[in-house]
C-alpha cells in the first residue's frame, strides 16, 4: 500500500535538481520534504527526502523559513553514504577518478560542489562528505569514511553533488521508494 502524497512538488528555481514536497510531520506540523526527486516520498520520513523546512516559521505567520530552519533526515543521509560509496565503487564519477589520478596516494576529501575549496586547499568541514584512501592514483572503496561533521543544508544551500554521484543518489532514491511501493 502506498502512503503518498498526491500535492504536486514545487520545484526550486535556483536549484532544478531540487523539488519541495507538502507533507505533515507528527512533531512539527506542516513542512516542505526536500528532495532530488519529482515523485513524492511514500511516508515524510522517507531515506529518498533530505530534511525538511517548516511551511511558516513558528510565531510569524509571514515570516519565510529559510535555510537555518532546515531539519535533516538521518534515513537520508545514510542512503546518501551507500550511494556515494557504491558510486566510488563503481567509477562513474571522473571528477573523483582524476581527483584520485592527481593525488597518487593519500586521503582524498569526498567535498559537496556547493562551495568548492580553493585549488590544493582542504574544504571547510561543513562540506566534506567523506574521506576515502587513494593509492597508486586508484580509490579504495572500502576505505570510505563519513565525516561526521558534514552539514546537508548550509548557508551555501543544500547538498550539491558532481553529476556522477548525484546520479547514482537518485537511482539508490527511485530503488529505494520502488521497494517500500512493493511491500
Amino acid at each position: 500500500m502506498s502512503h503518498s502524497f498526491d500535492c504536486s512538488p514545487i520545484s526550486d528555481p535556483s536549484r532544478p535538481d531540487l523539488f519541495y514536497h507538502p507533507v505533515s510531520l507528527p512533531t512539527i506540523g506542516s513542512v516542505y520534504a526536500v528532495s532530488f526527486l519529482t515523485q513524492p516520498p511514500p511516508i515524510p520520513d522517507s531515506c529518498s527526502v533530505m530534511g525538511w523546512l517548516p511551511a511558516e516559521t513558528a510565531g510569524e505567520a509571514d515570516a519565510e523559513a529559510g535555510l537555518n530552519d532546515f531539519v535533516d533526515n538521518p534515513k537520508f543521509r545514510a542512503i546518501m553514504h551507500e550511494a556515494i560509496q557504491t558510486g566510488l565503487r563503481e567509477k562513474v564519477d571522473d571528477i573523483w577518478i582524476n581527483s584520485a589520478l592527481q593525488l597518487q596516494q593519500g586521503w582524498m576529501h569526498i567535498h559537496d560542489s556547493r562551495n568548492l575549496p580553493a585549488l590544493g586547499r582542504i574544504g571547510d568541514p561543513d562540506d566534506i562528505i567523506a574521506s576515502v584512501l587513494v593509492r597508486d592514483s586508484k580509490i579504495l572503496p572500502d576505505t570510505y569514511q563519513p565525516m561526521p561533521s558534514y552539514r546537508l543544508c548550509t548557508s551555501d544551500g543544500p547538498t550539491l553533488l558532481t553529476e556522477g554521484l548525484a546520479a547514482k543518489l537518485k537511482s539508490f532514491e527511485s530503488a529505494s521508494i520502488r521497494k517500500f511501493n512493493t511491500t
